[in-house]
């Protein structure tokens, strides 16, 4: 299954910004849904943002006009723009890849540490 990498996370000041960027293995077009989750301390995992592989986007009500999932071809990553970081967006954030049919897997990057603080 598909090997994510995921860079980008550190230390902001609130109504900063901070780019994440996932790198897959295999070509990100071919992968029926890739997204961002985060888990802060003592949290449920919970969805940020999707893409699907024709390009539709998803996003939490609470990230909404702040933050913008894209896919880079050249690069072959699904990056997150995080824009007026609040530090309720402290959290771990994960890349996540869903692909279905033959050959289905549910596969997770090994996180990167967002934290938002003055």
């Amino acid at each position: 299954q598909v090997q994510l990498v995921e860079s980008g996370g550190g230390l902001v000041q609130p109504g900063g910004s901070l780019r994440l960027s996932c790198a897959a293995s295999e070509s990100i077009f071919d992968i029926n849904i890739m997204g961002w989750f985060r888990q802060a301390s003592g949290k449920q995992r919970e969805m940020v943002a999707l893409i699907s592989n024709v390009g539709s986007t998803y996003y939490a009500d609470s990230v909404q006009g702040r933050f913008t999932i894209s896919r880079a071809r050249t690069k072959n990553t699904v990056d997150l723009q995080m824009n007026g970081l609040e530090p309720e967006d402290t959290a771990v954030y994960y890349c996540n890849a869903k692909r279905y049919g033959s050959g289905a897997y549910d596969s997770w990057g090994q996180g990167t540490q967002v934290t938002v603080s003055s």
